[in-house]
């Protein structure tokens, strides 16, 4: 019953910005584009966020903060909020992924996942 009137969905595209990036210095620039849409019956705002983002080294950095890129979109039902943010690897290759904290308007709160994705420099996985 809950899980209907609280649900939010994520989806992330990731794109490496060569241009950006120095792989001889080892730095490699990724951004990612996230879609947060709200399933539930009840309007949910973001509150904060905590990513964990892993190099392929085994390099684990956590970022917690209020909001995405300053903002704390309230989603109604059905509405979506999109942004794009970026991070910076040491590697090549890495992954990411965390959650939301939200607060839905009956002030019950509650975590939206952000399922895993990877971040990889082209070509890099053959």
């Amino acid at each position: 019953m809950m899980e209907n009137l609280y649900k939010i969905e994520v989806k992330v595209k990731t794109e490496y910005i060569e241009y950006q990036s120095d792989p001889n210095r080892e730095r490699y620039v990724f951004s990612y584009t996230v879609k947060i849409k709200n399933l539930g019956k009840i309007p949910a705002k973001l509150i904060s966020r905590k990513w964990i983002i892993t190099d392929a080294n085994g390099k684990i950095e956590e970022v917690e903060g209020l909001g995405v890129i300053g903002e704390q979109p309230r989603l109604l039902t059905n509405e979506s909020f999109e942004y794009t943010s970026g991070t910076i690897l040491r590697t090549p290759v890495g992954s990411m992924h965390g959650n939301y904290r939200m607060i839905a308007d009956n002030g019950y709160e509650f975590k939206a996942e952000i399922p895993i994705f990877s971040l990889n420099k082209p070509k890099i996985l053959n």
